[in-house]
């Protein structure tokens, strides 16, 4: 592997962790959009493995809760990123939002579903788990933003760096 990989590996790592452990809105995190940018510039095993280990290794310090719901969080983002691997041969702009966007809706249901399944804050009626889907709207309002904003900054940052070295390699092969 060679010093960028591993370069690109730990600065995601150190965004995903410090970014949950500094002050932030609820939810307002960059573990998707990680998922998401490494499947852009690595290889997939990493657009797993760097989402959970930045939660893990912030976890460490915020301190776990719930294992049935720390799993599906988990599982979740793992998901996310096996879901973006198609985007390192489809990456463009619109292909981008739209797996943020859907990373987004996938968590919200996901660990809402869970919520409703594994605790006794809702009861397990239509009723009850509509009320769990509502009181979580607040919170998908900053997945959402925290998904779109990380993703926008980390891919297009990848991608504006891949145009970069394209126009290099044209000019030295020009020159």
């Amino acid at each position: 592997m060679n010093k960028n990989k591993i370069l690109i590996i730990l600065s995601l790592l150190g965004l995903g962790a410090l970014a949950r452990l500094i002050p932030h809105a609820p939810n307002f995190a960059p573990v998707a959009g990680i998922a998401i940018a490494a499947s852009l510039c690595l290889n997939k095993k990493w657009s797993i493995i760097l989402p959970i280990t930045a939660m893990l290794i912030s976890d460490l310090f915020i301190g776990f809760y719930d294992w049935k719901l720390m799993a599906v969080v988990y599982v979740s983002f793992g998901l996310i990123g096996i879901f973006s691997w198609w985007l390192k041969r489809h990456a463009n702009f619109l292909n981008v939002v739209t797996t943020s966007l859907g990373a987004s809706i996938f968590f919200f249901f996901s660990t809402n579903l869970a919520v409703w399944v594994f605790s006794a804050w809702y009861p397990k009626t239509w009723a009850g788990l509509m009320l769990c889907l509502e009181m979580g709207l607040p919170f998908f309002r900053n997945t959402l933003m925290g998904d779109l904003f990380y993703t926008a900054v980390l891919c297009g940052g990848i991608i504006l760096v891949r145009e970069m070295n394209k126009k290099r390699k044209l000019v030295k092969i020009n020159n």
